[in-house]
């Protein structure tokens, strides 16, 4: 998960502001950069909003670090 790290050091920015914005530990995003642990798919959306960039981009499935285009709510659609 190369681009999880990238992204960070790309936009100079520390773990610890990265911990400060989303709550998750610097320690489990070190580890998430380092390749030893397997990001949980709440904090991959946590990342995802920080960073405004696509899980797939987080996953290393995309070059494209342009998110996806939010959905929007259409009638039926209950969260």
């Amino acid at each position: 998960m190369k681009n999880i790290k990238f992204i960070r050091v790309s936009r100079d920015i520390t773990q610890l502001r990265v911990q400060m914005e989303t709550g998750i530990s610097q320690s489990t995003i070190s580890k998430y950069e380092t390749g030893e642990s397997i990001p949980t798919v709440e904090n991959l959306l946590l990342l995802a909003d920080f960073y405004n960039t696509s899980l797939d981009y987080l996953m290393d499935r995309t070059d494209a670090v342009t998110p996806y285009p939010k959905k929007s709510s259409s009638p039926g659609y209950h969260e």
